[in-house]
């Protein structure tokens, strides 16, 4: 019979001892720098690092936790992340997190419930999380969260969601985008732009409708009634379809997202009318297709990766102990124009009087 092979034995894991021994140092040496202790001179500092880069020397985490008393590892309450923006975001703080040494752990949650929100942050809150990210936040029923726990809070998105004076909040500047797509349409010379609104619960939609209104409001043009989707492109296909309907129809409509905005130019061509001939429209996010439309989009960049490593980058340098940055920064928006708006054609559309 052939002998059976015998089994390789394990790999010995590379132990902190090993990496004192290659870097030529102590091993409380080796510990203090892993820990990210002072007190250690920068050529010994490197010369130990390379000993790990070297040894592929991984150290325990839970081992680091005991002497240091830090999990770093961060906790992220993320609500609608299917979308677009939240993706984008959710990508975007997890790269940062891992090239500070954090780790993220992750709840997601459609709700806008106040109670199974504040569910989620007591679940990472009892993980040892250093830090909560709520990230694209809704609106939520009831009193702002109570996270009584010592650690730092960042809201991802342009208003905070807690009773806390020291919450950190970094977004877009989404009201003064909504101002930006209105005022661009006004410019142009329609007299008044109509608005395909996302979710009333997204916090988002709100301010991109306050700046809108406030746009039409100081240029003493008529605000007409919003019409409202869900951020689908079918939603924004049957608002448009709606505002289609109505006596007179609109010559500008900005509308709060892209994927909604390709649905309401569908619709107006499905209508047999032209954009921008007879209808100019404006979106909201620049999604990647938004430039290899048929008709190129006209929207407004959302920068959601700045915004994340921004906020991401604060939360952290709160943690551990630098001087805390400005409570609420807002990322400023890009319009970028490009083929879905035109002055107003007097044998097209007609707008509301």
């Amino acid at each position: 019979m052939p002998r059976k092979a015998s089994p390789r034995p394990a790999r010995r894991a590379v132990s902190m001892t090993d990496v004192a021994a290659h870097a030529q140092v102590s091993q409380k040496t080796v510990s203090r720098v892993v820990n990210g202790e002072p007190y250690v001179r920068e050529e010994v500092r490197l010369r130990v690092q390379n000993s790990i880069k070297e040894l592929d020397f991984r150290p325990n985490a839970a081992a680091r936790s005991l002497v240091t008393r830090r999990t770093r590892r961060i906790g992220v309450v993320a609500l609608g992340t299917a979308f677009h923006g939240p993706t984008s975001a959710l990508a975007a703080l997890e790269s940062v997190a891992r090239a500070d040494g954090y780790s993220l752990s992750v709840h997601r949650t459609d709700s806008t419930d106040r109670d199974e929100i504040q569910s989620a942050v007591d679940i990472l809150l009892n993980e040892g999380v250093e830090g909560i990210v709520l990230s694209e936040p809704k609106q939520l029923e009831g009193s702002p969260l109570q996270i009584r726990a010592d650690v730092a809070v960042l809201t991802l998105g342009a208003r905070g969601l807690t009773a806390r004076d020291d919450e950190l909040v970094v977004g877009a500047d989404e009201e003064s985008g909504g101002r930006l797509a209105t005022e661009h349409l006004l410019t142009l010379g329609h007299r008044t732009v109509h608005h395909i609104a996302g979710p009333s619960a997204w916090i988002s939609s709100q301010l991109r409708q306050v700046g809108w209104a406030s746009a039409l409001r100081e240029h003493g043009a008529e605000i007409p009634e919003v019409v409202a989707g869900d951020w689908s492109p079918r939603s924004g296909f049957e608002a448009m379809a709606q505002l289609l309907n109505s006596p007179a129809i609109p010559t500008a409509v900005f509308v709060a997202n892209d994927q909604m905005a390709i649905g309401a130019v569908s619709a107006i061509t499905a209508r047999g009318l032209s954009v921008p001939s007879d209808i100019s429209v404006v979106g909201f996010d620049d999604i990647d297709v938004s430039e290899f439309l048929p008709t190129p989009l006209t929207t407004l960049r959302q920068e959601f990766s700045l915004a994340a490593h921004r906020g991401m980058n604060a939360l952290i340098r709160t943690i551990d102990g630098a001087t805390p940055p400005d409570a609420l920064l807002l990322v400023p928006l890009t319009l970028v124009n490009r083929a879905t708006t035109a002055p107003p054609s007097h044998a097209g559309a007609t707008d509301n009087r």
